[in-house]
């Protein structure tokens, strides 16, 4: 306390307010820069020991709320609250700070330091009854925020982080318990920014923010959770997004973001559970983007945003918006290297029956035959051509039609030409279309094949019908059990 024995100017106009809550502004302007601090002088310089030993000391004036309320003023030395508990409301406006301010596991009723300037923060598991401002701060080294307990909004709008080295994250609120939003727009990050563990009980708030660590991770917010929606509309991430394991009740919204990490992974959002995601009108994702394993109700995914490496095993999805042609989706289940994963063409396929567009899921099943015929052996891929060619694998059944019409125009004008001759005496007259159809269709038998025998060129026709006809019947039965079994 020996800091109240010699008090200043500055000083003594502080310790006078304190016990009514008065503000005390040293600004000269308004708009002053607070980042020309250093040459601010006496009368507007404040030791931090004078701060905590007002805080600590906490005089009173019956009938008056105190409250430390400074604007515009440099402090110097290191403000030390570690473990204090601080009844009074603490608003360092527009302050510059000399030293670090240390307040872990300090417990107070608010703490404001929107548009100060400071380097760095030691803050782990703080408790903040209401809010905690960082609104417009300038931030030169690491802000240590990690187990933290605010049970109001954090504010971090226009906020800027930085580090002279990035040995640490910029940003540490792993395992912090927000009781309200996490308010973020605009906020500029040059470093690592650390969520995870987190919990958000309300919104977070990261339009138009800006996360810079290109040789690495830009947003490592795994296991994080979310009580509402994460608004991340024209966000730029340069350094990868890491969301693993993450749940957000509400929407992930990416709308016209520009996510970059070239060579490695740009977006990893597996193993989540999110109520929307929403990726459109951005630009091209650079880097791979990895959904795996994670379960989402509404998946808002534009085909022109997706990059050459797509990972979609085992996710889960309900609705696929917007609406897209086979051909606009069926590229991005083939991204996910040479290995062929059925789930993703069945939860392809489902989105497509979910809004009835039942041709686009045949489409996606035939797609999903050809491309786990590239994994057959030569004779499974040679049969698997001969389904595809007769039938389209059962989810073209007309062509069946067409090639049973064709082999029967061509065998009935054969024959009909050149009748065969009759085996024996008594035999029906010749019709050429039922004794092609007799030749063509296996089991059902209108009479005509077994009492006529072509002789030469015919006979060999003959027996191409009936081998024609075998594999035929066979395409089309594989492929309708198969078409069956999908309903």
């Amino acid at each position: 306390m020996s800091a109240i024995n010699d008090l200043t100017p500055a000083e003594t106009r502080i310790w006078r307010a304190f016990p009514r809550g008065e503000p005390v502004d040293f600004r000269a302007a308004e708009n002053e820069d607070q980042t020309l601090g250093d040459a601010w002088g006496a009368e507007r310089t404040v030791r931090a020991s004078v701060l905590r030993a007002l805080l600590l000391k906490a005089p009173q004036e019956e009938g008056e709320i105190a409250a430390l309320k400074i604007t515009g003023a440099r402090i110097t030395g290191v403000l030390d609250l570690n473990h204090a508990v601080i009844d009074a409301a603490v608003r360092l406006r527009q302050c510059q700070f000399d030293g670090v301010p240390s307040l872990y596991g300090a417990q107070l009723r608010q703490l404001d330091l929107s548009r100060s300037v400071l380097p760095g923060l030691n803050s782990g598991t703080l408790r903040v009854e209401g809010a905690l401002r960082m609104t417009r701060c300038r931030m030169r080294g690491p802000v240590r925020l990690g187990g933290a307990q605010i049970s109001g909004a954090l504010f971090m709008e226009r906020a800027k982080f930085t580090a002279p080295d990035d040995s640490e994250p910029v940003l540490q609120l792993n395992q912090a318990a927000i009781g309200d939003d996490l308010w973020a727009p605009r906020m500029r990050a040059h470093g690592v920014v650390r969520l995870t563990g987190a919990s958000v009980a309300g919104r977070i708030n990261v339009q138009d923010a800006e996360f810079n660590k290109p040789d690495g991770t830009a947003l490592d917010a795994q296991n994080l959770h979310v009580g509402a929606h994460v608004r991340a509309r024209c966000l730029v991430a340069q350094g990868r997004v890491e969301l693993r394991g993450s749940r957000i009740s509400g929407r992930l919204d990416l709308l016209h973001a520009r996510l970059s990490h070239p060579g490695d992974t740009a977006l990893r959002a597996s193993s989540c559970v999110f109520g929307e995601l929403w990726l459109r009108g951005g630009e091209r994702i650079e880097g791979a983007l990895n959904l795996r394993r994670s379960h989402i109700e509404i998946l808002t995914l534009e085909p022109e945003m997706l990059p050459d490496q797509v990972y979609l095993s085992n996710l889960t999805y309900t609705a696929l918006t917007p609406h897209e042609p086979p051909e606009r989706r069926l590229p991005m289940l083939e991204r996910d290297g040479d290995r062929y994963d059925p789930y993703v063409y069945e939860q392809l396929t489902a989105a497509y029956r979910h809004v009835g567009d039942d041709d686009a899921a045949r489409l996606v099943q035939l797609a999903k035959q050809r491309r786990r015929r590239t994994t057959l052996t030569w004779y499974g891929r040679l049969w698997g051509y001969i389904q595809d060619a007769i039938v389209g694998y059962g989810f073209r059944p007309l062509r069946a039609a067409v090639w049973l019409l064709s082999l029967m125009t061509a065998g009935s004008i054969v024959y009909g030409l050149e009748h065969p001759r009759p085996i024996q005496g008594g035999a029906p007259d010749f019709n050429p279309v039922f004794y092609t159809l007799d030749l063509l269709l296996p089991i059902i038998t209108f009479g005509q094949e077994p009492a006529f025998a072509p002789d030469g060129w015919h006979q060999w026709l003959s027996y191409s019908l009936i081998i024609t006809g075998w594999i035929l019947a066979t395409t089309v039965v594989a492929g309708v059990t198969r078409t069956v079994s999908r309903q």
